[in-house]
C-alpha cells in the first residue's frame, strides 16, 4: 500500500546479492509505506496526552491499592511526605547553616524590597514567613530560596499605585496588593492544575535577560534617592526622570551626612559579592554582609545620631507575626477587575523567574524539577500569603545561589530561614529603629545588580543575533520607558520571532558532498557541488497554513534564480526538482493544496516534481488526499541520493 523509496547504495560494484535486484540488473528499491488508518478518537487521545500530559503523572497510580493511590496523590500535592520519610540528620545540619544563612542575607532585603513596592517594612519579612512554609511542603526545587524579590516588589508598587495612590488611600492601597497577590497564586495554581506550564515559555530566555536587566538599572538608580537623603523624589521609574531628580535635587536636596553612610558601605557590599563569586571559599562574606552592615549603621546612627540631622531612618517596624488579611481581598467591587490584571501579570513574570531558577539549580545537582507541581505550590503559597498580609513572593536568584553554596539539601532550608525571619518578627524589629534608609538602599543595589548579566548578554548576541534584538527591546524598554512597557515589549518580540519562524521558516539548496552519497546545503558545504539538470531543495519545517504559500514561492524562487545562473552559463536547465521533506514534520489541507499548486506550475514548465522522504504524518495525508497519485506513486522516494540516481544516473558515480 506504500509508495517511495527506502534507499538503494550510491554504489554497486556488482556485489549486492541477487536477493536485492530486479531482473535487469537494477538495485531493489523499497517502497515508502503509508502508515496504517488510526482511530480519530485515538489520535485526539494520543495528541491531549503528549499535549498535557507528555510526563506520564498518572504511571505511579497503575495497579496500587486505593490507600496506596491516597498517599501517592498526597505525596504528589506535598511532596515533603516523600523526601520527608529519608531525611537524616546530617542533611538537617546542613539546611540549619543554608538556612540561617540565607536568612541574614534576606531580612535587609526584605526590608529593602518592600519600599519598592510602597509598603512598610515589616511586608517584606512577612512575605519571606509564610509563603517559604507553604513552599518547602509542596515545591520540588531543593535549592530555590522563597521570599520577596527587587523586581517584583517594583512591578507590583507601578502597576498597583496606579490604581490607588499608597499615601493618600494606604488601606485600598494595601487591600488591592493583597488582592493582586491573590489572583497572581490563583494563575499559577491553575497554570499547574490545568498543566498549563508551556505558556510561560513564550517569554524567552532573552527576553527575561532584558527584563532582569532593565530593572535591576532602574531599581539602582532609584536607590540613589535613598543613599544620597534625598526627599520628594519622582514617582516616575524611566532612566530619564530618575536621573533628572537625582541631579536636579543637587544643590539643595542632598544631604551629605546620608552618602557618607551609604557610600562606604555600599563599595564593601560590592567588594564581599566580587570576592564571594570570584571564590566559593568566601561566599559565605556575601551572605552576611548586608546584615553586618545594616547592625553596623544602626549602631553609628544610635551613637552619633545624625538622624537629628536630617538622615532618614528606619524609624519603625511592626512588631509580630502576620495578621490575618482574608477579609481585606477584593472579590467585588472597582478594585477587583485591576486586582486581576495585575496578579496576572505579576504572577506570569514571577512564575517565570521562580521556574528559571529552580531549572538552573536541578540541571547543576542532576535532580529533576517538575514544573507543573511548581506551579501548583508557588500558586498555593501565594493564595495563604494573600490572606496572611503577605505580596507576591516567588524564588530569588542571590539568595538561591547562597543557598546553593552553603550546602542546602532540602526544601528544609526554607523552614529554617522561615522560623529565622519569625524570630526577628517577635523580638528584633524594634532594633530596627535607627537603621539608615541610605543603607537598605545600599543592600538593594548591590543585590540587584546582580540582575544585570551582561556576561550572558554577549552570549545571547554571539548565538543569536534575534534573540539580541528581543534582550535589547526588553532591556530599553525597562528602562527607559516604564517596566510595563518593558514587558510588553518582551513578550511582542518574542510572539514575533515565533511567528516569524512559523511563516518563514528556512529552506536550503542541496548539494553531493564529494566522495560521499550525502547531499547537504551548498551555503554550508561550499564543495558540495549540483547535480546537473536536477534542483535540490530541502524545507525545514511543518508545512501549515501560515507558511505553505511562501514555502511554495520560496521553492519557485530558487528555481528561477538557478536557471537564470544555468542560462548565462549556458548549460541545461533544471528537468527535476527534488523536495526534502525530511524535517518536514507535517502538513495541513493548505500545505496540501499547495504542494498540488507547485506540482502544477513545475508541470507547465517541463519540471517534474519529486519529493524525499515524507514523515508518517505526511505520507498518511498525502494519500489521503490523493496527491499522492497527482504526482506519482514513483516520483516519491526515502533518499535524496535515490531520488537523484532516477533523474540521472550518470551523476551516481562518486568522484575521486
Amino acid at each position: 500500500m506504500g509508495h517511495s523509496i527506502l534507499s538503494i547504495d550510491d554504489k554497486d560494484d556488482g556485489s549486492m546479492p541477487p536477493s536485492r535486484r530486479h531482473a535487469n540488473g537494477e538495485p531493489n528499491v523499497q517502497k515508502v509505506a503509508v502508515p496504517p488508518k488510526q482511530n480519530m478518537l485515538k489520535d485526539i487521545k494520543s495528541i491531549t496526552k503528549e499535549f498535557l500530559f507528555s510526563d506520564e503523572p498518572l504511571r505511579p497510580f497503575k495497579n496500587q491499592t486505593i490507600a496506596r493511590k491516597f498517599l501517592i496523590g498526597l505525596q504528589t500535592l506535598f511532596p515533603i511526605l516523600e523526601w520527608g520519610r529519608e531525611y537524616t540528620l546530617s542533611k538537617l545540619k546542613n539546611d540549619l547553616v543554608a538556612g540561617i544563612t540565607i536568612a541574614s542575607l534576606s531580612i535587609p532585603q526584605d526590608i529593602g524590597y518592600s519600599k519598592l513596592a510602597n509598603l512598610e517594612p515589616h511586608y517584606g519579612l512577612y512575605t519571606s514567613f509564610v509563603p517559604p512554609l507553604v513552599y518547602a511542603c509542596m515545591g520540588t526545587s531543593r535549592d530555590i530560596a522563597i521570599g520577596a524579590v527587587s523586581v517584583i516588589s517594583l512591578l507590583l508598587g507601578t502597576q498597583c499605585s496606579a490604581e490607588a495612590d499608597p499615601i493618600k488611600n494606604p488601606i485600598e492601597y494595601h487591600n488591592l496588593v493583597f488582592t493582586a497577590t491573590f489572583f497572581a497564586g490563583l494563575v499559577q495554581f491553575l497554570f499547574g492544575f490545568f498543566r498549563l506550564g508551556f505558556l510561560v515559555d513564550f517569554l524567552s530566555h532573552a527576553a527575561l535577560v532584558g527584563f532582569m536587566g532593565g530593572a535591576a538599572i532602574v531599581i539602582s538608580a532609584q536607590q540613589l534617592a535613598l543613599i544620597l537623603g534625598i526627599r520628594g523624589f519622582t514617582k516616575k521609574n524611566d532612566i530619564v526622570s530618575v536621573m533628572q531628580s537625582v541631579f536636579g535635587s543637587m544643590h539643595h536636596g542632598w544631604n551629605w551626612q546620608s552618602a557618607a553612610i551609604g557610600t562606604p558601605f555600599l563599595a564593601f557590599l560590592f567588594l564581599a559579592t566580587y570576592l564571594g563569586s570570584k571564590n566559593r571559599k568566601f561566599f559565605w562574606l556575601s551572605a552576611i554582609a548586608p546584615s553586618f552592615c545594616v547592625v553596623t549603621s544602626t549602631v553609628i546612627v544610635y551613637l552619633t545620631r545624625v538622624d537629628r540631622d536630617d538622615v532618614q531612618i528606619v524609624n519603625y517596624i511592626r512588631k509580630g507575626i502576620n495578621p490575618v488579611t482574608f477579609q481585606d481581598i477584593y472579590f467585588s467591587g472597582k478594585y477587583l477587575a485591576a486586582g486581576m490584571r495585575i496578579g496576572a501579570v505579576v504572577g506570569m513574570i514571577a512564575l517565570s523567574e521562580a521556574i528559571a531558577i529552580g531549572r538552573t539549580f536541578a540541571g547543576l545537582k542532576n535532580y529533576k524539577l517538575d514544573s507543573n507541581k511548581e506551579m501548583l505550590a508557588m500558586g498555593s503559597m501565594n493564595m495563604v500569603g494573600s490572606m496572611t498580609s503577605c505580596y507576591v513572593s516567588t524564588g530569588s536568584f542571590s539568595r538561591s545561589a547562597v543557598n546553593n553554596m552553603s550546602g542546602c539539601k532540602t526544601p528544609v532550608s526554607n523552614i529554617v530561614m522561615s522560623g529565622v525571619v519569625l524570630l526577628t518578627l517577635l523580638v528584633i524589629t524594634p532594633l530596627f529603629k535607627y537603621t539608615p534608609k541610605a543603607i537598605l538602599g545600599a543592600v538593594v543595589i548591590s543585590a540587584v545588580l546582580t540582575l544585570l548579566d551582561y556576561k550572558e548578554m554577549i552570549r545571547i548576541y554571539k548565538i543569536d543575533k534575534f534573540d539580541f534584538v528581543a534582550c535589547m527591546g526588553a532591556f530599553m524598554g525597562v528602562v527607559f520607558t516604564t517596566i510595563e512597557m518593558g514587558l510588553l515589549i518582551a513578550i511582542v518580540i518574542s510572539v514575533l520571532k515565533i511567528l516569524l519562524q512559523v511563516t518563514r521558516p528556512r529552506t536550503a539548496l542541496l548539494g553531493k558532498i564529494p566522495r560521499t552519497t550525502i547531499y547537504r546545503s551548498v551555503e554550508e558545504y561550499p564543495d558540495a557541488y549540483k547535480v546537473p539538470g536536477v534542483l535540490i531543495v530541502r524545507v525545514d519545517s511543518a508545512i501549515y497554513f501560515p507558511n505553505s504559500n511562501y514555502v511554495k514561492e520560496r521553492i519557485l524562487r530558487w528555481l528561477v534564480d538557478e536557471e537564470e545562473h544555468l542560462t548565462a552559463k549556458g548549460l541545461p536547465q533544471i528537468r527535476h526538482l527534488i523536495v526534502d521533506m525530511s524535517y518536514v514534520t507535517d502538513i495541513d489541507t493548505t500545505g496540501i493544496n499547495e504542494l498540488e499548486l507547485l506540482f502544477r506550475t513545475l508541470q507547465s514548465q517541463d519540471v517534474q516534481l519529486i519529493l524525499v522522504n515524507p514523515g508518517a504524518s505526511v505520507m498518511d495525508k498525502l494519500h489521503s488526499s490523493k496527491i499522492e497519485n497527482v504526482i506519482g506513486p514513483s516520483n516519491i522516494y526515502l533518499t535524496v541520493t535515490e531520488a537523484v540516481k532516477r533523474c540521472n544516473p550518470k551523476t551516481t558515480i562518486d568522484e575521486v
